[in-house]
């Protein structure tokens, strides 16, 4: 006998599980379909970013920036440090409990919000009942409204699969258990400079090769060049404008053939290699063909600007949608979603979603880039700000990158700011807030912030606007 439920959410990512959050509180009686597993066959809730995505990798990222703090920079501190070693078994151990600590979580939320969940696949099998049945397993489901929120895989390169031992996607990067010596990554984009940055702290000498003749070519132009200062400083070693050709594994590791940017023959010879050059949409065994759920050239389902596919009371949000692979959009979408079912007018700005890449420096960014507005044709005044001037920077020994505000010409609405530095990732919250309410470069400005803080260069950066810093 099928079970049935008002809304029936496929996928327990942060699109999924914060849309059935939302849906349970709006008084819906909610089911969450789940397919991931844990070492040990559990259920392991909140998908690629919770499992192999956002959280493991920020993990990782803050044990490999400790020991490189003790290894280089602590002497600064008059912290002095004698037999430093890396134990890479305990910090793998480490990332798989601030894991679990999630998984648990949303198990957690689940049971206070009355949804009830089940493990496993979830499936189209037909229209029924002026509604769809889902299939998971042996269970049958039917619901009112389903919303599909299947998140997305790590995309192979052609020929060369992942075996996750020697060709690694962000899953098996996340479990490499020792520092390997030499270390290729494919792939600049943010999967390929967190996890390249990981392994460079401990040790590993990094070789990214990037297809792209521009790095970071989504970034404004001059953050990146910015950031790109930075790493090269660090040893990470950064191949722009190169063609990947026949790709190697053995007993010794990976061989790499590429054409380089001057169309130049080299082999690159590394005991591992991570694949990072995007995630495709993930629809396998969703049954779309069985309801005739309507897919784009990508794969990915298509739907309209409220997240509404071609099938009555069918929705999908997150990665398996158009739209940025985030997790907080796919969270804004769920929740928009929710509320659309229940009649009220969900809201997603896509022009105020903010970027981070959790590299040291992070880089964040909020609305547009200065070649976006070129291109446009907008009038805009932009304004920087160094960390170098800031106080607090100063004090925590981290003064690289800058703030970079973009405003309007005539209103002095804010367009766009960039971040490369400090705690970018926290601090572009503030300019999200200031453009999603339209504020004016003047507005942040005027606003008094805490001295010393890394903040005050967000407020510097405005004032720069108008050519009127006061520590710069």
């Amino acid at each position: 006998m099928s079970k049935n439920f008002d809304v029936i959410v496929i996928g327990g990512g942060p699109g999924g599980y914060i849309a059935a959050i939302r849906a349970a509180q709006l008084g819906f009686n909610v089911a969450c379909i789940d397919e991931w597993k844990n070492a040990k066959g559990g259920p392991a809730l909140g998908g690629t970013c919770t499992n192999v995505g956002c959280i493991p990798s920020k993990a990782l990222l803050q044990s490999s920036e400790h020991y490189d703090q003790a290894s280089h920079h602590f002497a600064d501190h008059g912290i002095s440090v004698s037999g430093l070693e890396m134990d890479v078994g305990r910090m793998i151990a480490r990332k798989d409990i601030v894991v679990k600590q999630n998984n648990d979580g949303i198990q957690y939320l689940f049971k206070k919000n009355k949804i009830t969940f089940f493990h496993g696949r979830g499936t189209f099998a037909a229209a029924k009942d002026g509604g769809y049945e889902i299939t998971v397993g042996e269970e049958s489901l039917v619901g009112k409204h389903i919303v599909i929120a299947t998140g997305s895989n790590a995309r192979a390169l052609p020929g060369t699969p992942f075996d996750e031992e020697l060709v690694l996607s962000n899953d098996g990067a996340l479990r490499v258990g020792a520092v390997p010596k030499k270390l290729g990554l494919i792939g600049s984009g943010v999967i390929g400079l967190e996890m390249g940055s990981v392994w460079r702290r401990l040790g590993a000498e990094v070789t990214i090769l990037e297809g792209l003749p521009t790095f970071l070519g989504a970034v404004d132009e001059q953050i990146a060049k910015e950031a790109k200062k930075a790493f090269d400083k660090q040893g990470l070693k950064i191949n722009l404008g190169v063609k990947v050709g026949e790709i190697k594994t053995g007993k010794k590791g990976v061989n790499i053939a590429y054409t380089d940017a001057k169309g130049e023959a080299q082999l690159l010879d590394v005991d591992k290699l991570i694949v990072s050059i995007g995630r495709v949409p993930n629809t396998i065994g969703l049954g779309a063909e069985v309801v005739g759920l309507a897919l784009d050239e990508r794969g990915a389902i298509t739907v309209d600007g409220d997240c509404k596919t071609n099938l009555p009371n069918v929705w999908a949000v997150g990665d398996v949608v158009r739209g940025p692979m985030l997790a907080h959009k796919a969270e804004e979408e769920g929740v928009a979603v929710a509320e659309r079912i229940a009649g009220q007018h969900g809201h997603v700005n896509f022009n105020t979603v903010p970027w981070v890449i959790y590299t040291n420096p992070e880089i964040a960014w909020v609305g547009q880039t200065e070649q976006q507005l070129k291109g446009a044709g907008r009038a805009y005044k932009a304004g920087t700000f160094p960390f170098l001037a800031n106080g607090r920077a100063r004090a925590l020994g981290d003064t690289t990158g800058m703030v970079k505000m973009l405003a309007d010409a005539a209103t002095d609405e804010i367009l766009g700011v960039h971040i490369v530095g400090p705690q970018a990732s926290e601090l572009i919250a503030e300019c999200v807030m200031a453009m999603e309410f339209r504020a004016s470069a003047e507005d942040i400005a005027r606003i008094c912030h805490a001295h010393p803080s890394l903040s005050e260069s967000t407020k510097e950066a405005a004032l720069a606007v108008d050519k009127r810093t006061l520590n710069f």
